[in-house]
């Protein structure tokens, strides 16, 4: 069997990638009970009606990251994971706010996931980025708490981004938070147009001043926005097994994702939360070739679209784009 294509995996919940195993393990560890009979009791329960249903059992999970040694476990088991899918560079979000509000503090966090994104490089051959996210149910004031909380430790974040539910909490009511990345050199990203409306999608870009939109399925609902979105050829980050668990698309042979590249957007395929949602970056690609029917030089178009999106430096950038020219399926 062919090896996975090369290829950079630009949305990616590090939170989202706590598999069952590791969960009892660091419950345990931790002195903790988790609210499940064993690890097959818990993977029953990763059926979700919606995002929030989902949500709500991603946050109930995180109880059991507490130590830097939990964070660097938690990112070292995704990168051994992600090596094998044939990511060679990883832009890795993070979620503060879940483990301050739990009095976990920032930098713990900052420095545990570090910790084992120092190491990637020898240790997995993977390059890596941080991101850090805002919660965007949670209020703009939190956010600004948040960044500056964060602040001594900025030289370890490449940008900013905004998950979590969406409908309710457009982008424009983070737009202070935004503004003080970018003045400190931050790139930005934000979720949108995943359950909300393309108007998330105009604000992100208008508003926040993002670099890349995550998600963003649902801009094919207004042509006005395909082509600005093609024509300044912003990088989407989409996440087709994500979109079919959380019911954004019914089945994946109706994901939009076809459509999308048949309009000239910058695409990109990403696994969002792998460990609950079914698949890693290359089990992914391989749901939507088989569901989309896609061929080879889409598979490649998919993968050279995943490092020019990325916040690689140019050098870095060119060397794996000459992988994925000689990958052979």
């Amino acid at each position: 069997m062919a090896a996975p294509i090369p290829k950079a995996e630009l949305h990616l919940h590090i939170e989202g990638t706590l598999e069952p195993e590791l969960a009892f393990a660091l419950a345990e560890g931790n002195g903790l009970t988790l609210p499940f009979a064993s690890q097959d009791d818990l993977r029953a329960a990763y059926s979700f009606q919606d995002l929030q249903s989902f949500l709500d059992l991603y946050y109930a999970l995180m109880t059991v990251l507490r130590t830097e040694d939990d964070f660097a476990d938690l990112a070292d088991a995704y990168l051994t994971r992600a090596r094998e899918q044939g990511v060679r560079h990883a832009e890795i979000f993070f979620d503060p706010q879940a483990h301050t509000a739990r009095g976990v503090p920032v930098g713990t966090v900052i420095r545990g996931l570090a910790r084992a994104l120092d190491a990637a490089p020898e240790k997995h051959g993977i390059t890596t980025r941080l991101i850090m996210c805002f919660l965007r149910d949670h209020s703009a004031g939190s956010a600004l708490r948040t960044f500056e909380e964060a602040r001594p430790h900025l030289e370890r974040i490449t940008a900013i981004g905004l998950d979590s539910a969406e409908v309710g909490n457009p982008p424009a009511k983070f737009r202070e938070v935004f503004e003080l990345a970018r003045e400190a050199g931050l790139k930005c990203v934000a979720h949108a147009g995943e359950e909300g409306p393309p108007a998330n999608v105009w604000e992100a870009l208008d508003v926040l001043g993002v670099d890349r939109v995550d998600h963003g399925v649902r801009s094919m609902e207004d042509p006005k926005l395909v082509a600005r979105l093609a024509a300044d050829q912003v990088p989407l980050t989409v996440c087709p097994l994500s979109n079919l668990r959380l019911r954004v698309v019914d089945r994946l042979a109706d994901h939009p994702l076809p459509a999308m590249l048949d309009a000239g957007l910058m695409v990109t395929v990403n696994s969002d939360d792998p460990s609950y949602f079914g698949g890693y970056a290359e089990d992914n690609f391989t749901a939507v070739r088989e569901a989309l029917g896609l061929d080879e030089e889409t598979l490649r178009a998919l993968a050279r679209n995943s490092f020019q999106a990325s916040f690689l430096d140019e050098t870095t950038r060119e060397t794996y784009l000459k992988e994925v020219d000689a990958h052979v399926f």
